[in-house]
């Protein structure tokens, strides 16, 4: 059986019917808005704040930590959990993987060093009162979950090494 034309089988395609309305502008009226836009930011280059820009060594890090959470996030999803949220931050503090398994409610923080014992030691006592904090922020936000059992985890990376997840690695009573 043929399938009938349909109206978006043009060369656009699909994406051409769900385009927002102000890219389908008159040239005229592009180029008035392209004016304000630009009279916009020419006025904010001008102005005296100095704009901030990450130095290279903590734009490495930050690379390197969000290189590292994917390995753990793939690493849990191979172990059978299953990633709810990534990154999840708070004024309080921040969870970098928030998984679940079953009944279970894992938040976990992810650490990479040079090697997995640097790595141990680097989840200290103040940055789990963070975790924690982090932990029922997210949890008042997310009543359905509050009847699932609660765990803390660390999952430590180090290059050319598994990532070795440490189950219950810290605990919220503390």
């Amino acid at each position: 059986r043929m399938r009938s034309p349909t109206p978006w089988s043009c060369r656009e395609g699909r994406a051409a019917k769900s385009m927002p309305a102000r890219l389908s502008l008159p040239k005229k009226a592009k180029g008035a808005a392209m004016a304000k836009t630009s009279a916009k930011t020419d006025g904010a280059a001008t102005s005296d704040k100095p704009t901030k820009t990450a130095s290279p060594a903590r734009v490495a890090a930050f690379r390197t930590g969000v290189s590292a959470e994917a390995r753990a996030a793939a690493f849990l999803m191979a172990k059978g959990y299953r990633i709810l949220m990534k990154r999840f931050r708070t004024p309080y503090g921040e969870i970098d993987i928030l998984a679940r398994r079953r009944n279970l409610l894992v938040f976990v923080e992810v650490k990479a060093r040079a090697s997995l014992d640097e790595a141990a030691y680097a989840v200290t006592p103040r940055q789990q009162a963070r975790i924690i904090a982090a932990a029922q922020g997210w949890l008042m936000a997310h009543p359905e979950h509050a009847e699932f059992e609660l765990r803390f985890d660390a999952m430590l990376i180090a290059p050319r090494r598994l990532p070795r997840h440490l189950l219950a690695a810290f605990d919220a009573s503390t």
